[in-house]
């Protein structure tokens, strides 16, 4: 759908990082991206003065009227979290907007107004940590995931705390514009290109000290650049000269997970991207990433992304031109 329109709700003591975060995405005029980028427009969901955190004001483009051309709906966080009650006619609004078929997202705290709706019963969502507990107590029917960056439940997506909104805005455009526009934006953002929604929204310590990220970068980019090989632990120990049990407690210490886990995710990503850009078959992929065979290949990618790889191949190869890949 061309010049798609993104609508940002404000209201007052709005959430100005979290707002900030949909501005920058698909507000700012980007000619580079071609003539169907985003339009973009401020939702006012009341009257009088909209303050926002950091002691500035926001002029909105219109009121509630918006939402009734919106093709999406950004939610930027919500004032007071499930203590302030949502108004009955921003509920309404968003209701009739999801079944004329906008997407709606929501950023933070901001899943606690589309929670409101009703349409998250019986679905998948997540907010910030801080809120999960908060979250499952008000809206039980709700199956929160509370340690992922976002969940995608098609028409429904809700992101996890502050940063994790990038994360999801660029899904977004990723499944709107294909992964080189996505790739293209993220590098103007100076964010990683891609994180997946499953991945945890913290590590034990995200920052290594200098003398371990040292040792252990190397090691890294050796990893990735023998994706096709086992990679056993006692291996990969003695390449960083530690004993197996302090590697396998230093490694999660600077990756916040196993170092099985880092290398599936690793092994994933590169597949997505072999995926996206060339014409290899599943089964030569599977081989090329480690995964020994299409049928363990589809298996994680159905595990981790819900989807298969024909289907993925299908959804984000715009700029390959190829027919179907054999599964």
């Amino acid at each position: 759908m061309p010049n798609r329109l993104v609508v940002a709700l404000a209201y007052d003591r709005l959430s100005t990082f979290e707002f900030g975060i949909a501005v920058e995405v698909f507000g700012l005029p980007r000619p580079e991206m071609g003539p169907d980028w985003y339009r973009f427009a401020v939702c006012a969901i009341e009257p009088g003065p909209l303050r926002a955190i950091g002691g500035f004001q926001i002029m909105a483009d219109g009121g509630l009227e918006l939402l009734e051309q919106a093709d999406t709906i950004v939610i930027p966080g919500w004032r007071g979290a499930s203590a302030e009650p949502v108004p009955p006619t921003l509920v309404e609004a968003l209701q009739k907007a999801h079944a004329r078929g906008a997407r709606l997202m929501s950023i933070c705290s901001g899943v606690f107004a589309l929670a409101a709706t009703g349409l998250l019963s019986g679905r998948r969502a997540t907010t910030h940590w801080h809120y999960v507990e908060q979250l499952s107590n008000a809206y039980p029917e709700i199956r929160v995931e509370p340690d992922v960056l976002y969940v995608d439940q098609g028409r429904l997506l809700t992101s996890a705390g502050s940063a994790a909104g990038i994360d999801l805005c660029l899904h977004v455009v990723r499944s709107d514009f294909g992964p080189e526009i996505a790739n293209r934006l993220a590098r103007r953002l100076v964010v990683p290109p891609h994180r997946e929604g499953g991945q945890a929204q913290f590590i034990e310590r995200p920052v290594p000290p200098a003398r371990e990220g040292a040792r252990f970068a190397p090691l890294f980019d050796r990893m990735r650049q023998r994706l096709s090989d086992e990679q056993p632990i006692d291996r990969l120990a003695a390449e960083a000269g530690m004993s197996t049990r302090t590697f396998l407690r230093r490694f999660k210490a600077a990756t916040g997970l196993p170092p099985g886990e880092w290398l599936l995710g690793e092994r994933l990503i590169r597949a997505r991207e072999l995926l996206e850009t060339t014409r290899t078959s599943i089964e030569d992929i599977a081989g090329a990433t480690g995964f020994g065979s299409a049928a363990t290949l589809r298996h994680h990618f159905r595990s981790r992304l819900g989807t298969s790889p024909a289907a993925y191949r299908s959804r984000f190869a715009q700029g390959v031109k190829t027919g179907r890949a054999p599964e």
